[in-house]
This record gives C-alpha cells, sequence and structure tokens, in this order.
C-alpha cells in the first residue's frame, strides 16, 4: 500500500496528477502562486487527474483556502515582508544523525531564498546521546551549532535550547522533519501582524506515505493540517472547553515563540515528554499556558513542515498509546496547577473519553479504516496517564535530577 506526494499549482492550467500502477491514491499539496494553501488525501486509483476534472476537485476540497488567500493578497502587498528579528530554530535530537543532517539541509535550504532574515542561528540540541554520530554529522555543517544536554528527556532538551539560543525568537522543528520553502515567510509574516503573540504554529503534511500505517494515520487526520488562519487568544466562546482542547493549537514538531515570553513562562516542564515512559504532552502544556497568561498563539498556514510518520504498524500502534497518555497527564498536570479552569478540564477529559469510546466502538464495524487495536490504544493510554501519570512523571525526573547533579 502507498500513496503519490505531489505539488499541484493551481494557477497553473496544464497542471497534472499522476498515479502509478504501484500506487493506491495520492496526497496533493495545494499551492497558490507557490503559496501553499491546502492540502487533498485521495484514495484513487492509477490514472491521471488534470484539466476540469482535477480543476473540480482541488475547487471542492481546498476552495475556501484559495478564497481566503486571494483576500489576504486583496487586503496587502505581497511582495512587502518585514524581517524577522534574529531566529533561532532548534532541534531536539538523540541518535538520529540522518534525520539531523536532512533537517539541517532544507533549513538552509529554505533560508536561502528567505529574504526576511536577518540572523539565523541552527542549534542542535543532543540529548543524552549514546555515541558521537550527531557531533560528528553536524560538524559537516557550517551554519549549525552543536549543544549536548545529558539530562534524557525532551524537555530537558528543550529548556537547553531556551537557555543557549541567541535569536529572539525560539522555533522547534522535530528531527525527523522538513520545512517548505515558505517556512520562514510564513512565520514572518504571522509575527510581523500580530505584535502581541507569544507562539505560532502551522500545519504538518507527510514526508512520504509508503506504508500502511503511515497513511493510516494522516486517513485519521495526522498532526493537523488545515490551511485558514486561526488567531488564539485567552478565550474562545466558540470552542467548548477552551483552552483546555488538545490538538486545536498545533503540534510541537512545528511550534515557535517569542523567547523573552517561555522564558517568563519558566519555560517547559520537564516532568512531561520524558522518553519513553511518557514521550508527550509538552506542547500541550506550553500552548495552554501562553493562553492562560494572556497572551496570543497564531496558526498561520504558510508554516508548513513536513514530517516523516512512524513506518511500522508497531510503532503507530505505540504512538496512539503515547497520544493518550500525554493528553490525560497534560490534563492532570494543569488541573492541578490551574484551580480556576478544574470544570473545564473535567469535561475535557470526560468529553475526550466519550470521544475515544464511539471511535473503538466505529472501529469495529467493517469498513472502517481506523482499527479497533490502533483505538484501544489511545484510549489505554488515556486510562494509564489519568491514573497517575503526571505524580509518577515528576518523581521520575527528580531522580533524573538528582543523578546529572554537579
Amino acid at each position: 500500500m502507498r500513496y503519490a506526494l505531489t505539488e499541484v499549482e493551481f494557477t497553473d492550467p496544464d497542471a497534472k496528477v499522476r498515479i502509478s500502477d504501484e500506487e493506491s491514491g495520492v496526497g496533493i499539496l495545494v499551492r497558490y502562486d507557490d503559496a501553499p494553501v491546502g492540502f487533498i488525501l485521495l484514495d484513487r486509483g492509477p490514472g491521471c487527474l488534470e484539466g476540469q476534472e482535477l480543476r473540480d476537485l482541488l475547487t471542492d476540497r481546498a476552495g475556501d483556502e484559495i478564497t481566503a488567500e486571494l483576500l489576504e493578497r486583496e487586503l496587502r502587498a505581497e511582495g512587502i515582508l518585514p524581517g524577522l528579528p534574529p531566529l533561532t530554530v532548534a532541534v531536539c535530537t538523540r541518535d538520529h544523525p540522518d534525520y539531523v543532517s536532512r533537517v539541517i539541509r532544507s533549513l538552509t535550504a529554505a533560508a536561502a531564498s528567505a529574504l526576511c532574515l536577518t540572523e539565523l542561528e541552527i542549534l542542535i540540541v543532543d540529548n543524552a546521546p549514546s555515541d558521537e554520530s550527531t557531533r560528528i554529522a553536524v560538524e559537516a555543517f557550517r551554519d549549525a551549532r552543536y549543544v549536548r544536554e545529558p539530562k534524557p528527556g525532551l524537555d530537558f532538551g528543550r529548556n537547553r535550547a531556551l537557555r543557549e539560543a541567541r535569536g529572539e525568537i525560539l522555533a522547534f522543528i522535530d528531527d525527523d522533519a522538513t520545512v517548505d520553502r515558505w517556512w520562514f515567510r510564513g512565520l514572518a509574516r504571522a509575527y510581523a501582524d500580530n505584535p502581541d503573540a507569544a507562539a505560532f504554529t502551522g500545519p504538518v503534511l507527510p514526508w512520504e506515505l509508503t506504508t500502511s500505517a503511515q497513511i493510516l494515520f494522516e486517513q485519521r487526520g495526522g498532526f493537523g493540517r488545515k490551511f485558514m488562519r486561526r488567531r488564539f487568544g485567552p478565550d474562545s466562546a466558540s470552542i467548548r472547553n477552551y483552552p483546555c482542547n488538545a490538538g486545536v493549537f498545533g503540534a510541537g514538531c512545528n511550534m515557535a515563540f517569542r523567547r523573552e515570553s517561555l522564558i517568563q513562562l519558566g519555560g517547559f516542564d520537564e516532568a512531561l515528554d520524558t522518553g519513553a515512559p511518557l514521550p508527550g504532552g509538552g506542547d500541550l502544556d506550553i500552548f495552554y499556558r501562553v493562553l492562560r497568561a494572556g497572551l496570543r498563539l497564531i496558526y498561520e498556514p504558510r508554516q508548513l513542515i513536513y514530517h516523516q510518520h512512524r513506518r511500522e504498524y508497531r510503532a503507530l500502534r505505540r504512538q496512539m498509546y503515547t497520544w493518550g497518555l500525554g493528553i490525560m497527564t497534560y490534563a492532570v498536570r494543569n488541573y492541578r496547577y490551574d484551580p480556576a479552569h478544574r470544570l473545564r478540564f473535567r469535561c475535557m477529559m470526560l468529553g475526550w473519553f466519550r470521544t475515544l469510546s464511539a471511535m473503538t466502538f466505529r472501529s469495529f464495524r467493517r469498513g472502517n479504516v481506523w482499527k479497533p487495536d490502533l483505538a484501544l490504544a489511545e484510549l489505554w493510554g488515556g486510562i494509564v496517564g489519568l491514573c497517575g501519570g503526571y505524580g509518577r512523571s515528576v518523581r521520575r525526573v527528580d531522580r533524573i535530577r538528582k543523578q546529572y547533579a554537579p
């Protein structure tokens, strides 16, 4: 099972999408005058999409986003883009030198055409590595700086990046991701248009769709691939249980912050994203705390990255378990520390379990693409997170800090 991945320029009357005999579908990134404006996942046999059929598909699936892009261009001179202040892009990694080399190459390639950049620092944070392979890989790039964080845990790495970063803006990209050529321009536009914003996120598309596990994950919705601009503030009457909702604001593999705002918030909670026992929750927590501090979070469609999803089915099942675990651990953490929103968190947790239970039930129906074991894995992760997940993680992190104390 394999899907093609391709790009289509909406303004090109001769655009074509080809699906080979070895492929059973296609993922189409839609661009308007080169800017990314939509993504279409299509289950379709071999053949060629072109002409009016392709035009109708693009209009039907991405018409609202294209209209929004046209309105945006009418409201401003598209060529005038204010420069970003000094920017640090941090990549926290562990024992993935090939991934690190790939993401550095994507950043330098995108930066070469981004006139909005004034100063760029690529910071590689090697988190408790087992060998020197990542350091050696980074040394091959003159535009990247390497630091080692001995304490294992992603949020230890993120906070090390916060201390080390030289830029006014600090962005985080996962090591198994690459940035789109518009990524810097998208961040620059969001930053210029929202001087009161502290955080910036964007869509995450698949880097490849070569296995059934990767296709299943995208069919479920992936990391989120909406292409409409959103501005989130402390309150919202249109979103239930706001801002406690998990997954509404973006993903940790593609997020940026005003560094000073992160410092004022105390950085990331190091009891979240602690590795195999709890590989999640830190991004949800920091988004929530940004909004609870009265700051703004911007979702910008042009701030687009590509993520290499888990190729093996067993790894996808483990990911769904950790998603449930991370969501409920994040919820318990803030239920404990933010009494004013306890009612909203209770409603959010109840709604999450109700939704996952219904999803699990539907997954047993014939023809449902989402498998019962994946739904059950996520549900079970949520139960484990709810039943003492955060307390266990706090104790584990305390032991790590003592172990690495000077």
